[in-house]
C-alpha cells in the first residue's frame, strides 16, 4: 500500500484541489482511493464494518510520516471533521476522529472534538455529483470560539478528499469564527 508522498510536495493533488477556496497553509492525504483498490476497502471497513482501529493505525502511521515534513511543523492542535449526533450514534465513533487519534498519539498534538460542530444530518455523499455535494455541505458546520486555539496551528482532518467540499465548509467556518489561526489539512485518501 504505498502512500502518495504529498506531505513532501508543495504541489500536490490536495493542495491543487483546494487552491482558491479558502486560506490554508498546507494540505495532503496519505493514500490514494481507486475504485476496487485495498484502500477503498480499508475506507469502507472503517466507516462501515465497525474497524475503527483501522483509522487509528493509518493515523498513527501517518503522523510519523508528517513528523518528517518540513510543511507540518508546530501543530497545535488536530481537529475532525465531526460526525452528525444521529450518525455518530448509529456507527458508535468518528472514523475521522480516529484517524485524529492516532496522528496525536504520533504527534504528541492534542485532539480537540468540541469547537467544531455538524449541525445538520445529512445522506451519504458517495454516489453524489460534484455540484449535489457543494449543496449537500453548504452551513453544515458551526464554530465555537476557542481562545485557546484563536491564533493557533490547527491541523482539520477528515477520512477522505474527494471535491473538498466538506473540509471547504468546515474550513470557512473555523476561519470566520477564528480568523487568525493557521489552517493544515490531511486526510487518510485522496479520490
Amino acid at each position: 500500500m504505498p502512500g502518495t508522498d504529498f506531505h513532501f510536495d508543495s504541489n500536490n493533488e490536495a493542495i491543487q484541489l483546494l487552491k482558491g477556496k479558502f486560506r490554508f497553509e498546507f494540505a495532503s492525504s496519505m493514500l490514494i482511493l481507486k475504485p476496487g483498490s485495498i484502500v477503498e476497502e480499508l475506507i469502507y471497513n472503517l466507516k462501515y464494518n465497525n474497524h475503527p482501529q483501522v483509522g487509528y493505525f493509518l493515523g498513527q502511521r501517518y503522523g510519523f510520516q508528517l513528523m518528517e515534513s518540513p510543511y507540518f511543523k508546530g501543530i497545535d492542535v488536530i481537529i475532525p471533521i465531526p460526525l452528525h449526533p444521529k450518525r455518530f450514534l448509529k456507527r458508535g465513533y468518528n472514523q475521522s476522529e480516529v484517524f485524529a487519534r492516532g496522528l496525536s498519539r504520533s504527534l504528541g498534538v492534542s485532539v480537540d472534538c468540541t469547537v467544531l460542530k455538524r449541525r445538520k444530518y445529512q445522506k451519504s455523499q458517495t454516489k453524489m455529483t460534484t455540484e449535489e455535494r457543494i449543496t449537500n455541505v453548504e452551513d453544515i458546520f458551526i464554530c465555537k470560539f476557542s481562545e485557546e486555539w484563536k491564533d493557533k496551528r490547527i491541523l482539520l482532518v477528515d477520512d477522505v478528499l474527494t471535491t473538498g467540499s466538506t473540509i471547504t465548509s468546515a474550513a470557512e467556518e473555523l476561519l470566520a469564527t477564528m480568523p487568525d489561526c493557521k489552517l493544515y489539512i490531511a486526510s487518510i485518501a485522496r479520490a
